[in-house]
């Protein structure tokens, strides 16, 4: 008898999952706030504890026992984030977390406030992912464009600059020939009457 039928766990056989990166993404951003609001009104209970045996000198914290969750989401509420976690790509959905995480270890919420912290991150990598989607278009559309204007190439084809053939008279030719430059200045143009021509 081999041993290999007894070290099943050891085959590295790849499993799908049923579930959608979508449906992944709102499930794990939700935990997170779900997480984060525990966590949050846990601290309002440390505090509120902390001032009620500052206020009356004595700690009965040792004889209560812990509450249970007394905000939840109103269902609207829980609706309208679920939606939002949906359009969130899988890509930010990291970056999300963090920067929610931070932004409550930094302002530390009541528990009230915690579901707007949310949303305004939520928005925040939604625009970042709508100004990333832009930039990327743009990138494209000039990637896919032919590299020569034809308005461009017609212009060159017409008009053709010879520096060298030209009847406008510069300083150089005057040094070159060694005669005697023009009294007029040679920043201002040259009027010439119309019996010259």
């Amino acid at each position: 008898m081999s041993l290999t039928s007894w070290f099943r766990w050891s085959e590295a056989l790849p499993r799908l999952s049923s579930r959608s990166s979508a449906e992944m993404v709102l499930e794990t951003l939700m935990l997170e706030l779900a997480g984060q609001m525990r966590q949050a009104e846990r601290q309002q209970r440390e505090r509120s504890n902390a001032v009620r045996k500052i206020c009356t000198g004595v700690d009965y914290s040792w004889l209560a026992s812990t509450p249970r969750a007394t905000y939840d989401l109103s269902p609207g509420e829980r609706l309208q984030l679920e939606d939002v976690c949906v359009k969130i790509h899988p890509a930010y959905c990291g970056p999300a977390i963090l920067r929610f995480r931070q932004l409550m270890a930094e302002l530390e919420p009541e528990v009230q406030e915690v579901s707007r912290l949310f949303r305004s991150v939520l928005q925040e990598v939604l625009d970042r992912m709508k100004q990333e989607e832009d930039a990327r278009q743009l990138t494209r559309q000039w990637s896919l464009r032919p590299r020569g204007s034809l308005a461009l190439a017609a212009f060159r084809t017409r008009a053709r600059i010879s520096p060298f053939a030209s009847d406008i008279r510069t300083i150089s030719e005057d040094v070159e020939r060694d005669t005697r430059p023009p009294t007029r200045t040679w920043s201002m143009p040259e009027f010439r009457a119309a019996k010259e021509h």
